[in-house]
This record gives C-alpha cells, sequence and structure tokens, in this order.
C-alpha cells in the first residue's frame, strides 16, 4: 500500500509538471487572472474584446488554444501589450518567491526598507515594511484608489493617520483600510517596526 501510495503522489506530481509547462494552461491562468483583477465578467471582456464569451470561456477552461488574433485583441483589452500578456504567462510557474529573490527597495534617505514578498502575478500581495524609529511616510489618497488594503504589525507600534482618523496599531493588530483617503505611517518607537501590507486590486 505504501509502494501504491508513493507511486500516486509521484504520477501526481509529474502531471502537475506537466500542466506548468503547458502554455496552453499558462495562457488561460494568465486570461483569467487578468479579467478577474479587473472585477470583469466573462460577457464584459466578451463586449470589450470582441471575442466570444464562449471562445474565452473555453481558453480559461484550457478546452481552446488562442490564435494570435484572439489573443491580440484580449490583450487589447487588459490594455496590455501582446508580447506583455505572453511574458506574464510564461512566468505563471514560478508559484515559490524565494527569500533570496524577493526584491527589496530601500529609501537611502529614511532607511525605510521595502520587500515584495509575493511569487509573481499572485492575485494577492504582500509587502513587508521596515520602518526606522521616528520616520513617517505619507501617501496620498490617489495611492490607494484602486486597492484594498490591510496592515498586519509584525513587530513594534505605528500609527497610521488615515484621512481624519488616527490608528495606534501594537506588536499583532491588524487594520483594514477604508476608503481612499491621504495616510501616513509613523513609527513612534525607539526600535523599527516591522509590518505586512497585503493587497489586491479593486
Amino acid at each position: 500500500m505504501r509502494l501504491s501510495t508513493i507511486e500516486d503522489d509521484q504520477r501526481k506530481a509529474s502531471a502537475l509538471q506537466e500542466r506548468e509547462r503547458d502554455p496552453v494552461q499558462a495562457i488561460a491562468m494568465r486570461v483569467k487572472i487578468e479579467r478577474e483583477a479587473r472585477g470583469w465578467s466573462l460577457a464584459e471582456l466578451a463586449e470589450r474584446s470582441g471575442v466570444s464569451k464562449a471562445m474565452i470561456s473555453k481558453i480559461e477552461r484550457s478546452e481552446a488554444s488562442p490564435t494570435a488574433t484572439v489573443l491580440g485583441r484580449l490583450s487589447g483589452a487588459f490594455g496590455l501589450p501582446l508580447s506583455v500578456l505572453l511574458a506574464l504567462a510564461e512566468r505563471e510557474q514560478e508559484r515559490v518567491a524565494l527569500a533570496s529573490d524577493q526584491p527589496v527597495w530601500r529609501d537611502p534617505e529614511t532607511g525605510y526598507t521595502r520587500r515584495a514578498v509575493s511569487p509573481p502575478n499572485s492575485l494577492l500581495e504582500l509587502i513587508e515594511v521596515s520602518l526606522p524609529p521616528g520616520v513617517r511616510v505619507p501617501y496620498p489618497a490617489s495611492a490607494f484608489a484602486f486597492q484594498h488594503q490591510q496592515v498586519w504589525v509584525l513587530s513594534g507600534v505605528l500609527d497610521f493617520q488615515e484621512g481624519a482618523v488616527q490608528h495606534h496599531l501594537k506588536e499583532g493588530d491588524c487594520l483594514l483600510l477604508g476608503p481612499p483617503a491621504d495616510c501616513v505611517f509613523h513609527n513612534p518607537g525607539t526600535a523599527p517596526t516591522r509590518y505586512v501590507v497585503a493587497l489586491t486590486r479593486r
């Protein structure tokens, strides 16, 4: 029984790898991700692209391989060059973001650091931030216009100004942001504050 279970697991793993290498599968996933990220129904994408709803459905289920013309219409509806849509599809199998590969940006003026944690093309984006003591980072309301965001404090303290509302967050606290407003992240403590921003597109 144990040998059979191992063989079954190996077959499943092999099948998964084959699906991930299949360009039709990759394109199907990419089209669905782009459509859902914009909150569009199949009918709405069909109207915007001129590709039938039935064809889009088949493409997303990997039941049809789209022609270059169809892909061109879909990429145009998404506002993406065809080359970009295909490049994103080719990277779809990258489902693991190793810590050593995660891009980190550091503000040379304040020491604020921002690590992009999520794998490429994830619908949910996780960002780890380290905010030095005394540093304030303001953002205009427009920065939040097309995103749903939550802020989860991993260590330290965070004063978060959301429009006219002040939030004082401690380790373990998690805040769901409201409607877009001018915001300020401020570390009033004496040690760096680490927090995670989780966001999805509206």
